[in-house]
């Protein structure tokens, strides 16, 4: 079977991939309409719902895409009986959490292999695992293309948030002492945990039954997430992300240069170099080639998950030592297209070896870099995508 009109709607927001997964769809053959609208609520929004509606009515779409989930559109492409595929980037989707993902005009592709398997128990028609991918061959052009790249030579860096205004700051100061303790334990034990989550499970039903004292919850009537996700996720999650990422940052900087490239506020990290903030499109894969090692540290919330980092690293031909996680192993030969650490003391190590191994590092970036172009551009996996959905229609 062959899509009827090879036309498709894009949701556009600001995904960093966003105008990777567009052009591959136009030289793939379809026609790509986008809509852009603002959405105070991913759940629900009367006005973007009829604009939808109208506009099915007028253009016939084979189907509707959009990266993340967003249940207005799923509830605008059921009432029009028309397919919406959805690919994440992020981990959980709160939106996923939503009487709308049971619509049967469905097919969610999530990339983080522990949240497709907890949907999938939920008994959710189309949904399938679905590893996020990069488009070596636009930045091997960036790359052939400039002549600064001299400007973006670093020994060690960082590309990334140190999510300095997270909601737990914002908040701790008005629990009380035992839940604060508690949190901070919950924290430190996070710390020295590589490739997996514990917050969830610390969130026992006492512990939530005291925190609704404190933390108000706000969900839409069709929504089914709870205090236990969204505070794991949108509260600890984030918080525990700036705690490591300053932590393993300002040890590294006691022994090497390290050059941090961020919009957070950067002044805490004493030795570390702000560099500013970069264009994903026209300057991060500068720094990811230049770099002798680039960091990743993925936020706790992706529970095994390859976050979209590594591959825009390793597709820019860059070294790269990131934590440990599970499904890492499933891609990549670790030791061989790129180096991992599961705490800080194996980071340091491994910092210090690779500095001093110049040969190794370069061979690992570079066989890093073929892996990925062979193996896992947008287009192999929008092929999959669709022939999944071809596949589906037909039976």
């Amino acid at each position: 079977m062959k899509f009827q009109h090879k036309h498709i709607l894009i949701y556009k927001w600001n995904a960093y991939n966003y105008l990777d997964v567009y052009r591959t769809f136009e030289r793939m053959g379809f026609a790509v309409d986008t809509a852009e609208q603002f959405l105070p609520s991913y759940d629900e929004d009367a006005a973007f719902f009829e604009y939808l509606t109208g506009l099915f009515s007028r253009t016939a779409y084979d189907f509707v895409f959009s990266i993340n989930y967003f249940g207005v559109i799923s509830d605008a492409c059921e009432r029009a009986g028309l397919p919406y595929v959805s690919w994440s980037c992020d981990s959980p989707l709160i939106s996923m959490y939503h009487a709308s993902v049971y619509n049967d005009c469905n097919y969610l592709f999530l990339f983080d292999k522990s949240n497709y398997l907890a949907f999938r128990s939920l008994g959710l028609k189309h949904i399938y695992h679905m590893p996020l991918a990069v488009d070596a061959e636009r930045i091997s052009y960036i790359l052939s293309e400039s002549r600064d790249l001299k400007l973006y030579q670093n020994e060690i860096s960082f590309v990334g948030s140190l999510y300095e205004r997270n909601t737990y700051d914002k908040i701790v100061t008005t629990l009380p002492e035992y839940l604060r303790g508690y949190f901070d334990c919950a924290l430190q034990a996070q710390m020295n945990i590589s490739g997996g989550n514990l917050f969830e499970r610390l969130l026992t039903e006492d512990i939530c039954a005291e925190l609704q004292n404190y933390y108000q919850l706000e969900k839409s009537e069709r929504s089914f997430s709870d205090l236990r996700l969204i505070f794991s996720a949108t509260v600890l999650g984030f918080k525990a992300a700036k705690e490591q990422r300053c932590s393993f940052l300002q040890a590294l900087a006691k022994k090497h240069a390290v050059s941090i490239y961020t919009n957070s506020n950067a002044r805490s990290l004493v030795r570390v170099d702000y560099r500013g903030s970069v264009d994903y499109w026209t300057q991060m894969p500068k720094v990811f080639h230049e770099s002798r090692i680039n960091l990743n540290f993925t936020i706790p919330n992706i529970q095994s998950g390859i976050p979209l980092r590594v591959w825009d690293v390793l597709g820019a031909g860059g070294f790269l030592l990131t934590n440990y996680q599970p499904e890492l192993e499933l891609y990549f030969d670790i030791g061989k297209d790129l180096a991992v650490f599961e705490s800080r003391p194996e980071l340091e190590e491994k910092a210090a070896y690779y500095l001093s191994h110049e040969k190794e590092r370069r061979e690992i970036a570079e066989r890093g870099a073929e892996n990925v172009r062979r193996h896992h551009s947008y287009r192999q996996r929008i092929q999959q995508i669709t022939d999944i959905l071809k596949k589906d229609i037909e039976s």
